[in-house]
């Protein structure tokens, strides 16, 4: 299978919608009120035997927007510090790396030929709640995400694994899952695809898509 048709048919599989993995490390819990404290995208692609891989990771640290809201439970429970001179040499404004998250995605999109991306995450009404309501405060007309439609790996893994905790979900999937290192945009996305193309590549294994593929073709005939 040449490349060309492995991103035609992850168009396909997903009805013309790019998965793109996220997750976001905030302040507190409401979306309106608190800050975005570091976004990462995984996007995704198919190989050439249309197996689901992530595709590249894009991950940065955000400066909390003008009258954020910063919970100091949530700077204990993610192990963010933003006194870190490193951090603050390296931070991005919402509006500045919502755009650097953006660019690669809406590429993505165009290379497969897909229509919109959709995001993926453990418990994804989270992060795309926080997603929302950063790109209302940026005034982002082109949000390349659909507004409200998602995949939940928390939902997934509880189904095919009997586990929604994403460390849990992960080992039971035979992924590495280091505790040390959760808790941080970039690890979380990076184990969250992982977690999503092997549940995705598994049901394809045992023949589940084929066997959708069939009854819905067995349903449109006359």
């Amino acid at each position: 299978m040449s490349e060309a048709i492995a991103r035609e048919l992850l168009a396909q599989r997903f009805r013309s919608f790019l998965p793109v993995v996220v997750d976001l490390e905030t302040g507190g819990f409401n979306p309106a009120s608190d800050a975005i404290l570091e976004i990462a995208a995984v996007t995704l692609t198919m190989d050439a035997e249309g197996t689901l891989i992530p595709e590249s990771t894009h991950a940065f640290h955000i400066k909390p927007f003008e009258g954020a809201n910063v919970e100091q439970s949530a700077l204990d429970f993610t192990g963010i510090n933003l006194d870190d001179p490193l951090r603050q040499q390296v931070a991005l404004t919402e509006a500045q790396a919502l755009g650097e998250i953006f660019r690669p995605i809406r590429k993505s999109i165009k290379a497969h030929g897909c229509t919109r991306a959709v995001l993926v995450g453990h418990n994804a009404a989270f992060d795309h709640g926080f997603l929302n309501a950063a790109v209302a405060r940026c005034g982002i007309k082109r949000n390349p995400f659909h507004p409200f439609s998602s995949f939940d790996t928390a939902s997934l893994a509880g189904l095919m694994y009997g586990q929604t905790v994403l460390a849990r979900a992960c080992r039971a999937a035979g992924i590495e899952f280091n505790n040390n290192e959760a808790h941080s945009a970039r690890y979380d996305t990076e184990r969250t695809a992982e977690l999503f193309c092997a549940m995705v590549n598994r049901y394809k294994e045992i023949g589940g898509w084929a066997q959708a593929q069939r009854e819905q073709g067995l349903e449109e005939q006359p």
